[in-house]
């Protein structure tokens, strides 16, 4: 196991951060701070900086050539991901359509589908949401009851998605339907769903934060073409796990770079407002920044082992865990540690840090819910990672 990077990976890395230097305008935080700026205008900025992203080659990277890659490596994708972090860049927009959907047609579907969307879905043409979740079945996916039935050559599904993030702006849906009432894994089916069509309606779901980022979808027999399923009736699931574990492993060096950033913020923040030198502020300090390089090194580890081939496991749920807990103890620090001044608006910038910490307090019990909740993920690694009796 190899956790250095080698000469062309440090080029790669310095090139594509003079390209970030010369091509993003303004970080991302800028942007939302923009009182001119609504979630609508926020998207298209979005958008552009995608097509940039695009025009580039930084899209789609371990993809093939022949659809938009360059057939970049793991480790090149993992640098790639924690650049933009570094340089607070904006989100792409179609990022659910690029990270899950494209890796599964790559690997899953047909000549026909790899030809018909991801050109549309590299360029932001058309942006993608993903119909996994449901009301009753959120971290235990497989007891999912949004079904497709059959009508003639095709299906139609009915059932609601909930949590479906940029749905409200999403043109295609990727759906997980139930086709076999009595397989509770085997019996899922991977669709592709247009969104514009009767049967098919999505209401924007306003969250805590005051965005309204997510949305919930419901189907009342909505066309789902038989060309449009991905591999075979019945293989959803493996799909869809395969898909999910791959993105992990690429983000392993993004969330580190992400939360090294805020740790900035807050050192910055108590060294304002003069605290800096207690010894109790300090040893706050220093545990998240420990916790967030032990994060980096069992990603680099889990980048080597992509690197060399091997597919990811269950480990995965140990990163997941790690990074979605240590969002929540962060923030909750940060705001410890900053006091009043963490609570101020944009308007009181000049007297806080950049960082708007009341959101990022919120936003970070999201992380232990999404992608697997905390306790979802303790069983994984209890049953297939530490192989502990089930009774």
């Amino acid at each position: 196991m190899d956790l250095a990077f080698t000469t062309e990976q440090e080029a790669f890395r310095r090139d594509l951060k003079s390209w970030l230097a010369a091509n993003l305008a303004r970080p991302w935080n800028d942007e939302i701070r923009n009182p001119s700026h609504d979630e609508n205008s926020l998207v298209e900025v979005r958008r552009a900086w995608q097509r940039q992203l695009n025009d580039a080659g930084y899209l789609g990277m371990g993809w093939p050539a022949e659809w938009g890659g360059r057939g970049a490596s793991v480790v090149e994708q993992a640098i790639l991901e924690e650049e933009l972090w570094r340089a607070d860049a904006p989100q792409v927009p179609n990022f659910l359509g690029i990270d899950l959907l494209g890796p599964a047609l790559i690997h899953h579907g047909s000549e026909e589908q790899r030809r018909r969307f991801i050109p549309k879905m590299l360029a932001a043409d058309e942006i993608w949401c993903q119909g996994f979740s449901e009301p009753g079945s959120g971290s235990d996916l497989a007891s999912l009851s949004t079904r497709a039935e059959p009508d003639g050559e095709h299906f139609r599904i009915t059932g609601q998605k909930v949590w479906t993030t940029f749905g409200p702006w999403s043109d295609w849906i990727f759906v997980l339907a139930r086709t076999d009432a009595e397989d509770r894994y085997g019996g899922i089916t991977f669709f592709l769903v247009p969104i514009d069509q009767p049967g098919v309606e999505v209401r924007s779901i306003r969250q805590i934060t005051g965005e309204s980022e997510f949305g919930e979808t419901f189907f009342d027999g909505a066309l789902a073409r038989r060309e449009h399923i991905v591999g075979k009736i019945g293989e959803g699931w493996r799909i869809a796990m395969t898909v999910l574990g791959y993105e992990r492993g690429v983000q392993t060096m993004a969330y580190p770079a992400r939360f090294e950033g805020y740790l900035s913020d807050v050192i910055e923040g108590v060294r304002r407002n003069g605290t800096l030198g207690r010894a109790d502020v300090r040893e706050k300090l220093a545990r998240l920044i420990v916790e967030n390089q032990v994060m980096r090194s069992n990603g680099l580890r889990t980048l080597a082992n992509l690197a060399a081939g091997e597919s990811p496991g269950p480990e995965s749920s140990i990163e997941k865990i790690f990074w979605s807990e240590y969002a929540k103890r962060q923030s909750e620090t940060a705001l410890d540690l900053l006091g009043p001044q963490a609570q101020l608006t944009t308007e009181a910038r000049h007297a806080r840090p950049d960082m708007d910490w009341a959101r990022e307090f919120l936003w970070a019990r999201a992380g232990t819910i999404y992608s697997g909740s905390s306790e979802i993920q303790r069983n994984i690694i209890a049953k297939r990672v530490l192989r502990m009796p089930t009774k």
